[in-house]
């Protein structure tokens, strides 16, 4: 990472955090870069974050704060990557509401296989912010189930609950087995 990248765009090199572009899609960019700068900037930011499927959710504030810019440059900017087919919207909510889904065209950057690339549409990365949030998104700690691996065996441990029980009803009693004395003296003859 060079000293003039921003940190704030550096994310930790971790499997799974390459892109893959084409070499039209590059020259398509490039001529972006010119004409639409801003765009091109956030196409950038776009693809730095989507998942392995090409897609991302993040609202136009969240959008606005990682480019440096406003809200309407962002509109503006998504209009346009729209209108040349860099990018597709898919609105998540309603209007007023919702967020817009941001689908990769994937003749410009994918980040998986060729042949996954038809379930774009079906899975996103969400970013969102603390600043668009009336509570923390720290939050309480969530209980999680747990996951046993191939290799692993259940322990329990702690005290545990009782067996459940029913009691009898009244005038019911139990019929448990037994064998009667009749039943004895019978397997007992030769």
């Amino acid at each position: 990472m060079s000293e003039q990248t921003p940190q704030k765009y550096h994310q930790a090199a971790t499997r799974g955090t390459w892109v893959q572009t084409e070499r039209a899609g590059h020259e398509a960019w490039a001529t972006l870069i010119h004409q639409h700068p801003k765009a091109a900037q956030l196409l950038h930011i776009l693809v730095a974050h989507m998942d392995e499927k090409g897609a991302l959710v993040a609202s136009h504030k969240l959008l606005a704060q990682l480019c440096g810019v406003s809200i309407m440059t962002i509109r503006r900017a998504l209009v346009t990557l729209v209108d040349q087919c860099f990018i597709q919207t898919v609105r998540v909510g309603s209007e007023r509401g919702g967020v817009l889904a941001y689908i990769i065209n994937s003749r410009i950057a994918w980040a998986d296989s060729r042949e996954n690339l038809k379930y774009a549409a079906f899975s996103a990365r969400v970013l969102v912010t603390s600043s668009e949030h009336t509570e923390s998104l720290e939050g309480p700690e969530l209980k999680q189930t747990p996951v046993i691996g191939l290799d692993e065996l259940q322990l329990p441990h702690g005290p545990g609950l009782p067996p459940p029980t029913q009691d009898t009803l009244d005038g019911m009693l139990p019929d448990l087995p037994a064998v009667k004395k009749s039943e004895q003296m019978d397997l007992i003859k030769p």
